[in-house]
């Protein structure tokens, strides 16, 4: 199974967002160059940080903004902005209900998935786009790529 990049790339896109917004031109297509993907996927992302209010644009001008400091968005923000309420870890249904093990095997792993996923958000939800950003080293003045 492949993973979503759905929150790796959401998370990019607000940061950059954050990063280029001295008022020069912010594409979807420059932001795609950026994470090596399509425009499209970029305007998707886009509209659904855009719902969950934790960022502006306007159809047809390409200056976005963040509606929140970067401190006060979290990963569990753009998880749920981006990913809604699918849970991190999801044992297969689809398993043999005449094996003893296949009957039983997905009810205990959701049991234990739930205690994994609810410490992974509590965790999600102690950091910040500003700790992100703070990571990064990018020098004053730079422009995108």
């Amino acid at each position: 199974m492949k993973p979503s990049l759905k929150l790796s790339d959401a998370l990019h896109i607000l940061t950059y967002i954050q990063v280029f917004s001295n008022g020069q031109p912010l594409s979807s297509a420059a932001i795609a160059q950026s994470i090596n993907t399509n425009p499209t996927r970029v305007r998707r992302l886009m509209a659904d940080l855009k719902r969950a209010g934790l960022m502006h644009a306007s159809a047809g001008v390409a200056q976005p903004g963040l509606c929140k400091q970067p401190a006060e968005i979290t990963i569990l923000d753009v998880y749920q902005a981006v990913d809604g309420e699918s849970p991190l870890l999801s044992p297969d249904q689809n398993t043999s209900q005449d094996c003893p093990v296949g009957r039983q095997i997905a009810q205990v792993l959701d049991h234990q998935y739930q205690k994994v996923e609810a410490a992974a958000q509590a965790e999600m939800q102690q950091i910040t786009l500003a700790d992100i950003m703070a990571e990064l080293d990018v020098p004053a003045g730079s422009r995108p790529a």
